[in-house]
């Protein structure tokens, strides 16, 4: 149980952390270590490969407390070399890496662009997208690379029309996302050089849109600098340089993780071809289901002494959170192992919650939903023809390349 009231014991025994995280190697299966934590007396202490240690929260009630109390902080993240993370690079501010009010004040200029009103406007466009793709696809013959015909160029098709990124200008995105989303692949310095590459292109690009300003995200974040002086322009390459990355990487990866999902599961994808309609809730129950991240990451700080199911976390420490440990507990999901698209009120943690709630869930949403739908409508018999190649050593866990026939 969650507890706002800090136990009266100052002396509390802290485990020794153990290192993390749990998950190695390809595949999207969830490490048992996941359940014993979810089972055990509290929080587990762990540690990843750069930083200190963090206590691991696995429990979707601690998950969501700590996802929305505002006494737990990201801000206290930046500039601290002790932070823990996968990449030996030491975070720098971006609005993942803010607290209210500053957080709020840029969530707000780019929040329009993301709403439910916007985004439906935007479906008719995305599903002849889909439809022009999959076309390409089939017409070039069985077997192809699903990742490369199809979950990629969409997603990133999509976030590059609204920022209002040039489309021969895209393919050079999937290098940089790569570098920026990479664990320990990459040195700090090749880090450093990729960060560095895109937020030059991105300050060109922003120089050329205030000289020609156009009806799309950035020209309105332009405005919002230079005329009504919101945001400062170091914030506003940030901001869109975290759009671009975000706006595409995990829906592109999504896209093929639920297809091996839906294709390993041949009688749910079987019900899809047979009721489309189903998608939706497909899809909600996918994001449960399907633990997209590699780990916990993007810690929280305590600013105050605070109780985590039981655990006393102390002001100043860091708590990792596993959004996919926290959907597949028991205690919230009933049968949590098994894909169900009947499940009521699924109410996932796959976006997140509290204030860095995925700025960008209902584009995700109806992309997923369109790109699903396009699937087993178009391509009603696909097949897995081949081993895929899984992402190894990144944030996101998903394939590389995904084999398939029809």
């Amino acid at each position: 149980m969650t507890s706002t009231t800090p136990p009266t014991s100052a002396s509390v025994s802290v485990p020794e952390p153990v290192p993390y995280p749990f998950n190695e190697g390809g595949g999207l299966q969830l490490h048992e270590a996941y359940a014993d934590a979810r089972e055990g007396a509290g929080m587990i202490r762990v540690r990843l490969p750069h930083g200190g240690p963090a206590w691991l929260a696995t429990r979707y009630e601690d998950a969501r407390f700590v996802l929305g109390d505002l006494r737990f902080s990201r801000a206290m993240a930046v500039g601290d070399e002790g932070e823990p993370r996968y990449n030996p690079a030491v975070s720098r501010p971006s609005i993942l890496s803010m607290d209210p009010p500053d957080h709020t004040r840029l969530r707000t200029l780019v929040s329009r662009a993301f709403t439910r009103h916007q985004v439906e406007g935007l479906r008719p466009w995305v599903r002849g997208l889909t439809g022009d793709l999959l076309d390409g696809m089939v017409a070039a013959g069985s077997p192809a690379d699903l990742v490369d015909a199809f979950a990629l160029p969409l997603p990133v098709a999509v976030i590059c029309e609204m920022l209002g990124v040039p489309a021969q200008d895209r393919p050079k995105f999937r290098v940089w996302s790569d570098a920026l989303m990479s664990t320990d692949r990459l040195s700090s310095e090749e880090l450093l050089e990729n960060q560095k590459q895109l937020t030059s292109y991105l300050a060109t690009y922003i120089a050329r849109r205030r000289v020609e300003p156009r009806d799309d995200l950035i020209s309105g974040l332009i405005e919002a600098r230079d005329a009504k002086d919101r945001l400062s322009e170091e914030e506003m390459t940030n901001l869109c340089l975290a759009i671009l990355v975000a706006g595409h990487e995990t829906t592109a990866s999504q896209i093929p993780n639920m297809v091996w999902t839906l294709l390993e599961h041949r009688d749910e994808w079987q019900r899809l071809v047979d009721d489309p309609d189903l998608v939706p809730s497909a899809v909600e129950e996918l994001m449960r289901f399907i633990p997209l991240a590699s780990g916990g990451f993007f810690p929280r700080y305590a600013k105050e002494d605070i109780e985590v199911g039981g655990v006393l976390v102390r002001r100043g420490e860091p708590v990792l959170v596993s959004l996919g440990s926290a959907n597949r507990d028991p205690a919230k999901f009933e049968d949590p192992d098994t894909l169900r698209f009947d499940r009521p009120a699924n109410q996932h943690l796959g976006f997140g919650h509290g204030v860095h709630h995925c700025l960008g869930a209902q584009l995700a949403r109806m992309e997923l939903q369109e790109a699903l739908r396009a699937l087993v409508t178009k391509v009603p018999q696909l097949r897995i023809a081949g081993e895929p190649e899984w992402k190894s050593k990144m944030l996101v866990r998903g394939a590389r390349t995904l084999p398939v026939g029809w």
